[in-house]
């Protein structure tokens, strides 16, 4: 069994071709939130050509939209959401310099190129385990789209968030993998 990969973003184009579809890793540092609603306000930012709430060079996007904190909890359940709903906004963040994205599901066809092109990996966080992905999250803070509610953009400081390389740089993807290898001929 391989050790986890440990990563710190903001990631590299070497930290990226570091990673390989199928590599589990260990997120320490800093992750941005974000879902459909927050996309769309940020693509319309970019198309107005105006500066973004927080710049996405080097960074990693997570697909969440996390439940109210109870007492004491810097977060509620912060479980990935289904990443295809943001598939529209991809490429042209990754143009701009984003590394990566966290979610869950397949990505589309352009966006795998997209990945390719600009040096970017797409890891999966495992759903139902939102509980879980919480304890990782030790700051929590809104930076952009309060109105939003649970999809507003938050800033977290997390501590080795899990997730496993889905699509890597190279064009890989693990779903395809995966079926590949169970596959029967004929």
């Amino acid at each position: 069994m391989t050790m986890p990969i440990k990563i710190t973003p903001p990631l590299t184009d070497a930290d990226a071709a570091k990673l390989k579809a199928g590599d589990k890793v260990l997120i320490t540092g800093v992750l941005y939130t974000a879902r459909d609603a927050a996309h769309k306000r940020l693509f319309e930012l970019i198309e107005k050509g105006e500066k973004l709430p927080f710049d996405v060079k080097g960074q990693l996007i997570y697909y969440v939209g996390p439940t109210p904190p109870k007492p004491g909890q810097v977060i509620g359940s912060a479980g990935p959401t289904t990443s295809g709903r943001m598939d529209a906004y991809t490429p042209r963040l990754l143009e701009l310099g984003l590394k990566g994205t966290i979610g869950k599901g397949q990505r589309s066809a352009e966006v795998v190129e997209a990945m390719r092109k600009h040096k970017a990996v797409y890891l999966a966080a495992v759903g139902g385990a939102a509980a879980l992905i919480a304890k990782t999250i030790k700051k929590a803070e809104i930076v952009a789209y309060e109105d939003l509610g649970p999809e507003a953009i938050r800033r977290l400081e997390v501590v080795d968030f899990p997730a496993i390389v889905v699509n890597d740089i190279y064009g890989n993807d693990l779903c395809k993998m995966g079926v590949e290898k169970y596959k029967r001929d004929g």
